[in-house]
């Protein structure tokens, strides 16, 4: 039994806080995962920022529904589902993912939460768990699957650590260099090739 785990931002969208950043032209929300390792630390930063500006949740969100999903990121989406178990784990969040998910057909997501008040201030995040990739694949091991994993930054190490297989797509250099004993793609096709070689049951 087979399943494949994904990151999000950065693999099948944009990475939505650089959206944001271009929106509002504050360089400092330019920061991901890819940059900074810390999530704890990055997400403090920015609900400091969002602090600062009084800026709301629905400001946020109206960047997000005017975005689209990579490009080549539903056809290749729809070719894993057809073949595999997929799951995505992000460190996105419930209240930015609803307008990606529609354009991807609903998948499976795992996520996070924001704490907002009545104004629609966000106050805080909420983590689903600890870990929270490699502790789900970690349990999806316990239930006796092979697990393959695809992400493209620092916060993706623990995903890609504790899954059978591991691959880092679309991955900037820095993180390249920091983890080379994962294999590095550019693309869908690539990942796609390595997930066949991977499987070990007949793919089309």
């Amino acid at each position: 039994m087979e399943i494949v785990c994904l990151d999000l931002e950065g693999v099948l969208i944009p990475e939505v806080w650089i959206a944001f950043a271009e929106k509002t032209g504050i360089d400092d929300l330019r920061a991901t995962t890819r940059d900074i390792p810390d999530y704890d630390v990055l997400m403090k930063q920015r609900l400091e920022i969002l602090e600062k500006n009084n800026f709301l949740l629905n400001d946020i969100q109206d960047v997000i529904s005017s975005l689209e999903p990579l490009p080549g990121a539903k056809v290749f989406l729809d070719w894993l589902r057809e073949r595999f178990q997929v799951i995505i784990l992000s460190d996105t969040f419930y209240e930015f993912s609803s307008p990606f998910m529609k354009k991807l057909d609903w998948p499976t997501l795992f996520c996070h939460k924001l704490l907002v008040d009545s104004s629609g201030k966000v106050l805080d995040y909420q983590l689903r768990q600890d870990n929270p990739k490699g502790s789900s694949v970690k349990a999806l091991k316990a239930l006796n699957y092979e697990v393959f994993a695809a992400g493209d930054s620092y916060n993706d190490i623990s995903m890609l650590s504790e899954a059978d297989t591991g691959i880092l797509i679309h991955a900037p250099q820095n993180v390249i260099n920091d983890f080379p004993q994962f294999n590095s793609v550019n693309s869908y096709e690539e990942l796609k090739t390595n997930l066949i070689n991977l499987s070990n049951r007949p793919l089309f």
